[in-house]
């Protein structure tokens, strides 16, 4: 594989993965909707925290649940569709892990938006079964497992595939190159979650954690996924 193709696959991966079908459904769904002035009334107070999240998430609480599902969809498959033509294109799987990354930085951080984007969930799942099938089945299933039998956390339900992966790909593919991705993948994804984590522990040290989450719970049907997080 030579620099030419490397390049190539970084610019598609990331040109593609900069396109936010959040912005683009709020824009056509609901026109009056503002990603970038989502807030969450702190209940009982008069404090408000913008979230500043431009994911199926922030979406779904604007759009509901049935149509911030189809814009994670459409985020799975911004990512996916390049990987898989890279994929099948170049025998060298490096390619599309090339790929795979530069969708996902992308995803967080969109040229087209002023670098401000989502925190990665659908671009790596969606990355992650087209570079291997089994393992994103395996993983999701695992963490499930964990999170509900194990640990009776959701926030392991949700996230333990993410860390797995990283074991699973060490130990399934010989090339390094599907280890990098997991590792790549779960530290962007981190840095991505790092506002929201800073949020979350903010609230935590003011006491004021449960009156947030009810905030968050009233802002949206579909708040779930925000709330499992302080799981952690």
């Amino acid at each position: 594989m030579n620099v030419g193709t490397v390049l190539l696959a970084t610019v598609v991966g990331y040109l593609l993965g900069s396109i936010s079908f959040a912005r683009l459904g709020v824009s056509h769904f609901a026109p009056d909707g503002d990603l970038a002035e989502l807030t969450v009334q702190v209940t009982g107070t008069e404090e408000e925290n913008k979230l500043g999240i431009f994911g199926a998430n922030s979406a779904s609480m604007i759009l509901g649940p049935r149509l911030g599902c189809l814009v994670g969809l459409l985020d799975m498959l911004k990512v996916a569709f390049p990987v898989l033509v890279f994929r099948l294109g170049y025998a060298d799987p490096t390619c599309s892990i090339v790929t795979a990354i530069a969708g996902l930085v992308g995803h967080n951080w969109p040229v087209y938006y002023g670098f401000r984007g989502g925190r990665g969930f659908s671009a790596i799942l969606g990355s992650f079964f087209v570079l291997d099938w089994l393992g994103a089945l395996v993983t999701l299933a695992t963490g499930l497992v964990l999170g509900t039998v194990v640990f009776a956390s959701t926030a392991v339900a949700d996230l333990a595939w993410l860390v797995l992966m990283i074991p699973w790909m060490w130990l399934r593919h010989e090339n390094v190159a599907f280890l990098i991705f997991a590792v790549l993948a779960n530290l962007l994804f981190l840095i991505a979650m790092i506002p929201d984590i800073k949020t979350i522990l903010k609230y935590r040290r003011e006491g004021k954690l449960d009156a947030y989450m009810e905030g968050l719970q009233a802002s949206s049907a579909r708040s779930r996924g925000m709330k499992r997080m302080t799981d952690f």
